[in-house]
């Protein structure tokens, strides 16, 4: 399986938001630290927002943070919220396949799938961030770590 772009930018964010829990984080530093497209990085945005991982403060002082603590929100529900696509095979949702009904292929990805998604639901945004501080100095925020 391979994740959107979309979900990959999304854990991205949110790493970063737990990386820099103490204080609000602006889209444009966001595309400039992860050297992705600001537009790209609003879209996100706006989805990281409208399911409730992320708060936004317009305005001068305004920006990104959390709207949850990082041991909250597992990766997990993240991937589920933000792959829209979650059929490894069309048959996954229903598809017309001239195996449906008979096919332990089907079954055995279906497995997978879960199995994936359970090992992610084990791990939280704190858990991810663990090593923050050399995440930190990656982005280039090493100053503004307590």
């Amino acid at each position: 399986m391979k994740l959107t772009l979309h979900t990959d930018y999304s854990l991205r964010v949110l790493m970063t938001l737990a990386i820099l829990a103490d204080r609000r984080v602006t889209v444009d530093e966001l595309a400039a630290r992860h050297q992705i497209s600001r537009r790209q990085l609003m879209r996100v945005s706006a989805t990281l927002i409208r399911l409730g991982f992320v708060n936004s403060i317009r305005g001068r002082r305004g920006g990104l943070s959390l709207a949850k603590p990082p041991g909250e929100i597992s990766l997990g529900a993240v991937v589920r919220a933000t792959e829209k696509d979650q059929e490894l095979v069309p048959c996954m949702s229903g598809g017309s396949c001239v195996f449906t009904g008979i096919c332990l292929a089907a079954h055995a990805l279906c497995g997978a799938f879960a199995a994936f998604i359970q090992e992610l639901d084990r791990i939280t945004l704190a858990d991810a961030v663990r090593n923050r501080s050399a995440l930190s100095q990656r982005l280039g925020f090493s100053a503004y770590l307590h």
